[in-house]
């Protein structure tokens, strides 16, 4: 693990471990002492410009929040209006301008409200970092679909026309040979979080080209919002291998690579040289792949994850969260969790998302059962997956290997009367499955027919999960969920819907299985933990701090998910699960003052404060000017 041994680490250790026993020497109480880092975000912070300088500069502008003194010393005195306000009353004048701007930022009736207000949020992010952050953790639940799914999705779409402001990385099938002095180009010393992609697969949009960027710098806008890492260590990526978009390849507008994507061995160069340069600058960086296509996600994710800090999102995210939906979902039906395995599940999908999940679930129900061979295939006989073709047997032609391990067994499934490539309705007409799982980025899927098999389910609660992304991508909406199937069915979702109103004083609850939920707290986790890979016990740990999150009445009303307000806490207490597993897995080396042998002694309230203490916050900084 070369990347994460340097001698200038063990080097600050041993001094840390020096200075420690000298303070211990000349005082005894200090033995007990125990070292928190200070708060992310409360320190004074030096800088070398003054005047406009500062105030057309994002990091550091305040505008009319800078104090009487902080005027003076930064020769802003005449430059802005004579009345100091809170960044309380800035948020109060935003939110006031924000329905009269939001039409204005319009280009005409086809530009929609949601992207409006992502321009507009853009611009304040453009002007003011601090103030767009607090407005965006204020009123997280309302933001997060803009600046996350499924509003990112238009905005990659139309990204090329959006582009005013450079913002993060672009590295290119051009920039081979060059990537090792490249990053040096970016100003940051140090960057805790990459989100990487390479457009291939925008959510369920297809081949964005460059555009794709947007889903990067979306994911790490959540990262600062809800795990609290600082805005000025995180990097968006994107690596530009070419695009087989034609309509982008006939754009003369287009920003990226006009050629066809590179593929085998080429693609793979390209990936390497990445990951070796940005590695080699920020040897404790962790980076998340992010819409990779299918035929590369797992294999970047097996190349690099027991090298590299580095997980992908499409694959074990989006796993983790379905888990503790599945979980949540037995829940619901008034079980306990470990009951899962006795789950009949069909799963619509066997791309990366789709395969991510299934894998997940498996190793989750095999480990209730005894983590053995034989654990293994009995929780391979709680699955019917199909895909474009139908039901997938071993009959399969071409089969994906990713996919075989669940393919079902020809014999087997005469038997339950179906047969190799039966459609979805057949499926779940004949195994009556206690889950229906969407993962295929086929909108309306879950047709009125497939909705009416699934009332014959043999659970007193069948779970829908309509996964995909963006909205016009799920598998079916709620609202025929609980019409359908009917009021006692558990609906969850990859984009927000409303919740039902289903007569009476009754609602149907809906719940989006969001990614979010986990990424920001298993980046936040690895982090803090110092753990050199991210291994399937801590994502494991991750999934199961949020099924266990709702209460017992919460989830038997058929809420499986939090509220996206709750996130800064979900995100600490996932980040605390990842933590702890590192620790019992002997991956966790410390973070910053806190080595692993005093990571390891933390009580539960003093890991808590460890993990908040760590978390920046939006407040203005006490600048200090100092001459070059």
């Amino acid at each position: 693990m070369s990347h994460f041994t340097s001698p200038m680490r063990l080097s600050s250790s041993l001094i840390k471990k020096l200075k420690n026993r000298v303070r211990a020497g000349s005082n005894p109480l200090l033995s007990q002492y125990r070292s928190f880092t200070a708060i992310e975000g409360h320190r004074p912070v030096i800088v070398h410009k003054r005047s406009l300088d500062i105030l057309h500069d994002p990091w550091f502008n305040k505008g009319t929040s800078f104090s009487i003194t902080e005027r003076d010393r930064l020769d802003l005195r005449g430059l802005l209006p004579p009345n100091v306000m809170t960044s309380d009353q800035q948020i109060e004048r935003f939110m006031a301008d924000l329905k009269r701007l939001e039409h204005k930022a319009r280009d005409g009736p086809s530009d929609p409200n949601a992207l409006a207000m992502w321009r507009i949020l853009n611009r304040l992010h453009d002007r003011n970092e601090t103030m767009y952050y607090k407005v965006l953790i204020a009123k997280i639940a309302e933001y997060a679909p803009i600046v996350y799914t499924p509003t990112v999705g238009l905005v990659c779409q139309n990204y090329s026309g959006l582009f005013r402001r450079p913002r993060g990385m672009y590295f290119s099938a051009e920039d081979r040979g060059e990537m090792m002095s490249m990053v040096y180009n970016w100003p940051a010393d140090q960057v805790d979080m990459i989100v990487v992609t390479d457009g291939s697969r925008i959510l369920g949009l297809g081949d964005l080209g460059v555009q794709g960027i947007g889903i990067s710098i979306g994911k790490l806008d959540l990262y600062v919002a809800a795990a609290g890492i600082n805005p000025q260590r995180v990097l968006p990526v994107m690596i530009d291998v070419g695009t087989d978009n034609e309509k982008l390849l006939k754009d003369p507008l287009y920003l990226g690579l006009q050629r066809h994507r590179l593929d085998g061995d080429e693609y793979l160069a390209v990936i390497d040289e990445f990951m070796e340069a940005v590695f080699t600058r920020w040897p404790h960086v962790i980076v998340q792949f992010e819409d990779f296509q299918s035929k590369w996600a797992f294999q970047l994710l097996q190349r690099y994850r027991n090298t590299f800090r580095m997980f992908n999102d499409d694959v074990q995210g989006t796993a983790g969260v379905a888990i503790a939906g599945l979980l949540g979902a037995v829940r619901a039906q008034g079980r306990q969790m470990i009951d899962f395995p006795k789950q009949k599940i069909v799963v619509a999908g066997a791309g990366s998302a789709g395969l991510g999940v299934l894998n997940a679930a498996r190793k989750t129900m095999a480990r209730m059962l005894g983590n053995n061979e034989h654990a293994f295939e009995s929780a391979g006989r709680q699955f019917w997956v199909v895909n474009a073709n139908g039901l997938i047997t071993d009959e399969r032609e071409n089969i994906d290997p990713d996919a075989l391990p669940f393919a079902r067994k020809a014999k087997e499934i005469h038997r339950q009367g179906l047969r190799e490539g039966a459609s979805l309705v057949e499926v779940v007409q004949q195994i009556k499955p206690d889950v229906l799982l969407g993962l295929s980025a086929v909108g309306g899927l879950f047709s009125k027919e497939v909705l009416e098999a699934l009332r014959g389910s043999t659970s007193t609660r069948p779970a829908i999960f309509a996964m995909s992304n963006p909205t016009k991508n799920a598998e079916c909406t709620a609202e025929d969920a609980f019409s359908i199937v009917g009021e006692n069915v558990v609906f969850a979702s990859g984009s927000p819907f409303n919740d039902v109103d289903l007569g009476n004083g009754h609602i149907g609850h809906c719940n989006q299985g969001n990614n979010m939920y986990l990424f920001p707290g298993i980046g936040l986790g690895t982090l803090l933990s110092g753990s050199r890979i991210i291994s399937d016990g801590m994502l494991q740990a991750a999934a199961e701090c949020l099924a266990a999150y709702m209460t017992d009445e919460e989830v038997l009303k058929g809420i499986i998910y939090p509220s996206i307000s709750s996130i800064r806490d979900i995100t600490k207490e996932v980040a605390i699960a990842v933590i702890k597993e590192a620790i019992v897995e002997d991956l966790a080396e410390g973070y910053r003052e806190m080595d692993a042998r005093e990571l390891r002694k933390l009580n539960q309230e003093e890991m808590e404060e460890y993990v908040l203490n760590n978390m920046w916050s939006p407040e203005y900084s006490t600048l200090v000017y100092k001459k070059q």
